[in-house]
């Protein structure tokens, strides 16, 4: 009721999950569809262009893709699943990295301002169709199947008065958990970032545009001031994030690898 008085019959409608259903652009197809291939094509092109006439001292557009798959080879595949085992799985950490960040990053681009893992399909099907098989299916071809499910179910040490209800919340976590808190990780941060931001920069131009009481207008410039502020925690938190989906999916699979638990 004071909302109504104060903006005299003007309401403001805060965003919410509705914010994120996005009608089709044509077809079934939708604004978070195109971003998800668009991202593929910007990367793709990205490093083609970057690599494709390598120098010794590398230009600004070479170095940072070097910085990139350095880092993701370095400081995440081989951290994660050691410097034995790496190698093969470098393009599907770099893959994912990549991915992940691009599609964070659309949250704060002008006129795209829409983060594709804030749909909690893309997420998803990344976790569960991607990372999730390649996982178990190397953890399978280096122990064998029973070998592999003694390793994470019932490794040595376990007492075996508390092994049924261990390999139980084993089971559960490494087999039904790991895919889905893996995708809710990233998917929350951007969602409630997406969220934050929306508040702050509708809010702040309900109270400068629909509001007649002088008093509130101001309040608009600290609005706007803290979305700009918000602004860059939220680009720091999507690369945050794409680091640490890589991270985590890495160190699946180098727990995976493992000889021991």
């Amino acid at each position: 009721m004071g909302a109504l008085v104060l903006t005299e019959g003007a309401v403001f409608n805060p965003p919410g999950a509705e914010s994120f259903i996005l009608p089709p652009i044509f077809g079934h197809v939708t604004k978070p569809m195109v971003l998800v291939v668009l991202s593929v094509v910007i990367i793709a092109a990205y490093f083609l262009l970057a690599t494709r006439k390598l120098k010794v001292v590398p230009g600004k557009g070479q170095f940072v893709a070097e910085s990139i798959y350095d880092f993701s080879r370095n400081n995440i595949a081989r951290e994660q699943i050691g410097s034995k085992d790496f190698k093969p799985f470098v393009p599907l950490v770099f893959a994912l990295f990549t991915f992940v960040l691009v599609n964070n990053l659309y949250g704060i681009i002008p006129f795209l301002q829409f983060p594709t893992m804030a749909r909690f399909g893309f997420p998803v099907a990344l976790s569960v169709l991607v990372v999730y098989p390649v996982y178990h299916y190397v953890g399978f071809k280096r122990h064998g199947f029973k070998g592999y499910f003694k390793k994470e179910l019932a490794p040595p040490g376990v007492p075996g008065a508390v092994l049924p209800l261990f390999s139980l919340i084993e089971f559960a976590e490494k087999f039904f958990l790991n895919p889905l808190t893996l995708a809710i990780r990233v998917f929350a941060a951007m969602f409630a970032g997406h969220l934050i931001l929306a508040v702050f920069t509708l809010g702040g131009t309900f109270l400068a545009t629909e509001t007649s009481s002088w008093a509130l207008k101001p309040v608009s410039l600290v609005a706007w001031i803290a979305a700009i502020a918000m602004t860059f925690l939220e680009a720091f938190i999507q690369v945050l994030q794409a680091y640490i989906f890589a991270l985590l999916s890495a160190g699946y699979i180098g727990a995976a690898l493992a000889s021991e638990h």
